[in-house]
């Protein structure tokens, strides 16, 4: 069969008005043209599908089965228009972003959950990875944006602060350094440390600064999670250098000392990084703007 969306419409509109000239009004056809279409639909079909009657028609048995048949095809026909729109509009889709540890852990799940809560079709997938290594994907076109520190050589690109992201030393509260109020990295890198797994984007950010300040950490134990990593510290396995957004949420469990690191490079801020907005797609225009409405500085173009 040949049929075409045309046909089917004017097929269910004959069936619905129970007449070939009131269907062909409601499809806006001539009467001469809807009677040669009806004629085709079922030679094409070989079989009757509608019964002339003296006051209109009504559908045989074969006529009700395409009938049926046309419904489910014009309303899934619906439903992929409707899907496609959601997708050009940005209401549908996976929206693809690399983050650094410090805005995976602590920054996005609290921005996120609520926007996410309100497109139920939208899906984020977010990788770890260095400020560094985000910096490259971004200009590399391999992700539209990213969640990046400010320290980062971003050149080229366009970097929007969104949140305060100071590392901070953890240490027991029986430590010599816990009476400190600041202290330079490069007097702590011979402490016994405790970090996190490997692939880690923050531990190796801390284990590069490590290596420029001529000593690798000396590492006792790596932590899966930023609760274990606490609790090492908290009973003296080793040193720590956290966000302190993450020091503050595990400080209340933990008893630890919390001494701030005298380095730039460690007063920090999350920034989005993206190389230009108009070249942004409608859903991370939407998730951009968001993540920066409340920070406090001046909102995305």
């Amino acid at each position: 069969m040949r049929l075409d969306l045309a046909d089917l419409r004017l097929f269910l509109a004959i069936v619905d008005a129970g007449s070939i000239t009131q269907g062909a009004a409601r499809a806006n056809l001539a009467l001469a043209s809807a009677s040669e279409r009806l004629r085709n639909i079922e030679a094409d079909a070989g079989v009757r599908l509608l019964e002339r009657r003296h006051r209109g028609v009504v559908a045989t048995e074969a006529g009700e089965a395409l009938a049926h048949h046309a419904r489910l095809i014009l309303r899934q026909r619906e439903l992929m228009q409707g899907e496609l729109l959601d997708f050009a509009s940005g209401a549908r889709g996976t929206i693809r972003i690399h983050a650094n540890t410090a805005a995976l852990t602590a920054f996005l799940p609290r921005k996120l959950a609520p926007w996410m809560a309100t497109r139920p079709h939208l899906n984020v997938d977010i990788r770890e990875r260095t400020s560094k290594e985000i910096v490259k994907a971004v200009s590399a076109g391999l992700v539209e944006a990213g969640i990046t520190s400010d320290q980062v050589d971003a050149a080229g690109l366009q970097l929007h602060p969104v949140a305060t992201d100071h590392l901070f030393l953890i240490t027991a509260r029986g430590h010599p350094l816990a009476q400190r109020r600041v202290v330079p990295f490069a007097e702590i890198v011979r402490e016994p440390f405790v970090g996190l797994a490997p692939g880690s984007a923050l531990q190796d950010h801390i284990d590069e600064h490590a290596r420029r300040a001529g000593h690798a950490l000396a590492l006792r134990i790596r932590m899966n999670t930023f609760g274990g990593l606490c609790e090492m510290v908290s009973h003296g396995v080793g040193v720590a250098v956290i966000p302190d957004s993450i020091a503050q949420s595990h400080r209340r469990r933990h008893p630890y000392q919390r001494i701030a690191l005298a380095d730039a490079w460690a007063h920090r801020r999350l920034c989005l990084c993206l190389r230009d907005w108009a070249g942004l797609s409608a859903p991370v225009r939407d998730l951009l703007t968001h993540l920066a409405g409340d920070a406090g500085v001046p909102p995305l173009p």
